[in-house]
């Protein structure tokens, strides 16, 4: 179970107010409750850690594990049974994110979960769920993981989901389709998977639960599974993958069995702990599910470590209970420790000055050098750097959360980190892909044409570069560059791949947050410390297109539906406006010398009067994609960091 030994009075000792000409200035004010509230959530480990809610999915899978097992813990099971009924739109359906449209796919594994936790399918919630699925074709409709689940259920035949051997194991890395050419998310999902699907394991459903009823086609007659597969390229893909699957039974048995050993070892050799394989939901449902199939036993080690990796994911309440796709430690402390630095940017404050070191020094021994790692399979001259997104994957570092932490520390201008601020450039460098830009996890990672097999109905398959992740890297390494001359043509390459990349109206595309506002917000600021001039044309269309988006009470906002509908008319659009939105548009202006305008002063208004009692701001809304169009996020985070980054960088900027 996720446990936060968090002791409020940790911070609590008073800390120096935020002052600007007056100590009973708004501004400084609400700065300075934020400050304090931040202070008062730091771990006396020295990070900071905020809730990562996702859609109903994964505490809907969370049951379906615990049925799939026979493993029940039904005072839990009632919780999440609780939580999932919450969320449950009026329509019946339930959506990907607050607002949004329903899904079939996360409908069909509520109503399973619901089902399997004892509601009675006559149960009102039950049957307009039921006849929302109904009405939109039926579960036959979901997407391919689940119906993966749906076969392991014995729900489905074999025949409705895509034909993925082990066998795959083995294929030399020149073949079209290997594993080194998905990124690590589907790497980590797809290798236990490949044992499960391949000795097509049956969840043991003590109960024997059908959703039969959720089917308008016998799901044995059903002849349409494969209904999005759409293009010419993924229709021959398809032609091929189904002669595969008719052929499976004729594969040496021999064969299957190296095949399934070796997946054996790679995700074994993953396992990473009480962290889980690739500290990610699926991943590691998958890794427990298949150490239970391979014939490891309850009181395996092994086992037990991949058992408790999924709890420490859960968030248990009183009276409901959710599970988390994965935790945030190392993305939250340094955003956190970004926006504190700028609170004493002018102003220096021992206590926050404390914080702030006790959460470097946390960060700094995190840092991944020469551990293993897939990124060497492309990078395997680049000296190791980088940081994971959770608190351990050693495996796998992420550029994005490097960026940001390598950011502060050189930000800290403190010889103590010198040599992880080193270390870290020459990795991130070393990651840049041809293009200019950076990935999340590897270097050109752009084998686009996988996204047309059956398998990847998802779309999100792959990790290439993105303006996002680009501008968070410019923005270290501008600054690293003051001191590093040799940096100078990674910063040009950057450069000029996020001026190729802006859209016509001005915006950046957003992969990894809510979305032209936050990629736009990335990316101006990597500007302004490359020292791109203010009077630059993308510059001057990007702060034009920030100003023309502002919402009529001054903050912005901006619908996870942007990532659906990328239409001009949508991006950087909502009916309501957001804490986190509104400091990013915010700080994306400041950045180009706007912190006078008509637009920062009404936007920083908005916050101030939307600050809560507590010092911080509380939006209801879905603010990042997992995986646009397929699976979103809630960082619980991003309305008490950026809103207090917002209003210390207006602060100082008044009084420079």
């Amino acid at each position: 179970m996720f446990k936060d030994h968090h002791d409020p009075s940790a911070n609590s000792a008073h800390v120096k107010p935020l002052m600007s000409g007056t100590s009973l200035d708004p501004v400084a004010r609400a700065a300075e409750r934020a400050r304090d509230y931040l202070l008062n959530q730091q771990h006396p480990e020295g990070y900071w850690v905020f809730e990562l809610e996702a859609d109903c999915t994964i505490p809907a899978e969370y049951i379906l594990m615990m049925h799939f097992m026979d493993e029940m813990n039904r005072p839990l099971e009632a919780k999440i049974a609780v939580y999932l009924r919450r969320h449950q739109r009026e329509d019946g359906s339930y959506s990907l994110f607050t607002g949004g449209p329903g899904d079939v796919s996360c409908t069909v594994k509520v109503y399973y979960a619901l089902k399997l936790a004892g509601d009675d399918i006559d149960a009102p919630h039950m049957k307009k769920a039921r006849e929302w699925l109904i009405s939109q074709g039926g579960a036959a409709r979901a997407n391919v993981f689940t119906r993966i689940m749906l076969a392991m259920f014995q729900q489905v035949p074999w025949r409705a989901v895509p034909f993925i051997p082990v066998e795959i194991m083995l294929l030399p890395r020149w073949f079209p389709f290997h594993l080194d050419k998905v990124a690590y998310w589907s790497r980590t999902v797809m290798v236990p998977l490949f044992i499960l699907c391949s000795h097509k394991v049956k969840a043991r459903n003590p109960q024997g639960t059908s959703i039969r009823e959720l089917f308008t086609v016998d799901p044995d007659q059903e002849r349409n599974y494969f209904s999005h597969v759409k293009t010419p390229l993924g229709k021959l893909v398809l032609g091929l993958e189904r002669l595969g699957f008719s052929l499976e039974p004729y594969l040496p048995k021999a064969l299957r069995a190296r095949a399934t050993d070796k997946a054996r070892d790679w995700f074994v050799e993953r396992l990473n702990g009480v962290d889980g394989l690739g500290a990610i939901f699926p991943a590691m449902v998958n890794a427990y599910e298949a150490l239970d199939f391979l014939g490891y036993p309850k009181d395996n080690d092994l086992r037990k470590i991949a058992r408790e990796s999924i709890e420490r994911l859960l968030i248990i309440k009183d009276d409901w209970a959710y599970c988390q796709p994965c935790v945030s430690p190392i993305w939250d402390t340094g955003l956190t420790s970004l926006a504190l630095q700028e609170t004493i940017r002018l102003q220096p404050d021992e206590k926050t000055q404390q914080a702030l070191t006790s959460g470097l020094r946390w960060l700094t021994s995190k840092q991944l050098t020469d551990h293993p790692g897939d990124w060497r399979i492309r990078r395997p001259n680049v000296e190791g750097g980088g940081w994971a997104f959770q608190f351990e994957n050693t495996h796998y570092p992420d550029v994005d959360d490097s960026a940001v932490v390598a950011h502060a520390l050189v930000q800290s201008n403190s010889e103590e980190f010198s040599d992880p601020v080193r270390r870290a450039g020459n990795w991130i460098a070393g990651m840049q892909s041809k293009g200019g830009g950076w990935g999340a996890f590897d270097a050109d990672n752009t084998y686009h044409y996988l996204n047309h097999i059956p398998f990847a109905d998802h779309g999100a398959l792959l990790d290439p570069p993105t303006a996002d992740v680009s501008g968070r890297c410019l923005m270290f390494l501008a600054k690293l560059a003051e001191q590093r001359s040799d940096l100078g043509p990674v910063l040009k390459d950057a450069i000029d791949y996020l001026l190729k990349e802006q859209e016509a109206d001005g915006s950046w595309f957003g992969r990894w947050g809510t979305n032209y506002i936050y990629g736009t917000w990335s990316v101006l600021v990597g500007f302004e410390l490359a020292g791109l001039p203010k009077s630059h044309p993308a510059i001057q269309q990007a702060v034009a297109w920030l100003k023309s988006i502002q919402c009529q009470d001054g903050g912005w906002g901006e619908d996870n539906f942007t990532y659906h509908d990328p239409a001009s008319d949508k991006r950087g659009r909502f009916h309501t406006s957001m804490a986190f939105h509104t400091a990013l548009a915010l700080l994306g202006l400041m950045s180009q010398g706007e912190g006078e305008s008509p637009e920062v002063r009404r936007g920083i208004d908005y916050l101030l009067r939307n600050q809560g009692a507590e010092g911080h701001w509380n939006d209801v809304y879905f603010n990042a994609p997992g995986f646009p169009k397929v699976f979103y996020l809630k960082y619980h985070g991003y309305d008490k960091f950026f809103p207090l980054w917002a209003l210390a960088r207006f602060q100082n900027d008044r009084q420079s």
